[in-house]
């Protein structure tokens, strides 16, 4: 007898679920990503996870997707290869998550479930999600951590901070929405950023506000191109395009733009283009850094 498409589905995430693939907590595929793999209609797809909801195996979490759900009436301890919980593999596994995942996608069950604990066994180690984002971005700071020695001069100073920033955003993109201009966060991996600057301001003529703003623009210049990695890791997850391919499917819609006549001088510059133009961040970090420094070197002195 031929097995439905949709009962094959379920079969496979089944066999994950019982061979530990998948833990309990742990997000399984997304029905589009489904439909992807196994060359199938969404519906399709969408029945198999119905189908595994009934039978106990996933649920479905708000704000979160579809997990592996929780086993009745089994008392997880620590993963077979993991040892001891700790808080630090608490914070390890939570960025793992938020790495691969996005932070939206971190919950405490989320966490458990990657460790092979009980969900609640967490909380002897952090305090909530609140608490264990804090954790993370103590501990991905820490990794991207300002020299030892500064170097001379107050634009050298600047400049090294806004790399370092930058490479930890570029290793973690999630980092991005979580630190607020307006609602800082009182972390002091953080406030060493904060300090190193103010330490680089300190000879200068500027007075405390000017200082403070001087801080806040260079921060938010690297965060502001940040935040956009973690956009495109969200948008690649929700349509299964690359950026290139979602470019490439514009490309009738931006014809009728730039034909329309109304917008001459972007016609013109696409036209120049002639295709030849790849948005990379890396590239547009390097291209603003050096700008945003003879800027403020305008306003706060040579060097």
């Amino acid at each position: 007898m031929t097995t439905s498409p949709h009962a094959r589905i379920a079969a496979d995430i089944r066999q994950r679920v019982a061979d530990g693939r998948l833990r309990p907590g742990e997000r399984v595929p997304s029905t589009r990503q489904l439909a992807r793999d196994w060359g199938v209609a969404l519906a399709t797809a969408a029945k198999a996870l119905t189908l595994l909801a009934r039978e106990g195996v996933v649920v479905a979490e708000p704000r979160v997707g579809t997990v592996v759900a929780e086993r009745r009436g089994v008392r997880a301890g620590p993963a077979p290869s993991g040892g001891e919980l700790t808080r630090e593999r608490v914070v390890r596994a939570a960025i793992e998550i938020a790495d691969t995942e996005g932070l939206p996608e971190l919950t405490m069950r989320a966490v458990a479930g990657r460790l092979g604990v009980a969900t609640m066994s967490l909380y002897r180690h952090v305090g909530g999600k609140d608490d264990l984002v804090m954790m993370m971005v103590e501990a991905v700071i820490e990794k991207f951590a300002l020299p030892a020695e500064p170097p001379e001069g107050w634009r050298a100073r600047l400049e090294v901070s806004a790399r370092v920033q930058w490479a930890g955003y570029r290793a973690h993109p999630w980092m991005a929405g979580v630190t607020s201009l307006t609602r800082p966060l009182p972390s002091p991996a953080l406030l060493r950023h904060t300090e190193w600057v103010m330490a680089a301001l300190r000879d200068t003529a500027l007075d405390a506000v000017a200082k403070m703003h001087v801080h806040t623009l260079l921060y938010s210049y690297v965060q502001g191109i940040a935040a956009n990695l973690e956009l495109e890791r969200r948008a690649r997850a929700a349509t299964g395009l690359t950026a290139d391919e979602w470019m490439s499917r514009q490309e009738e819609h931006l014809g009728w733009i730039t034909r329309s006549g109304r917008y001459g001088a972007f016609a013109g510059v696409v036209a120049e283009l002639d295709g030849d133009f790849d948005l990379d961040l890396d590239v547009l970090f390097e291209f603003g850094l050096k700008p945003l420094l003879d800027g403020l070197a305008s306003v706060i002195g040579p060097r």
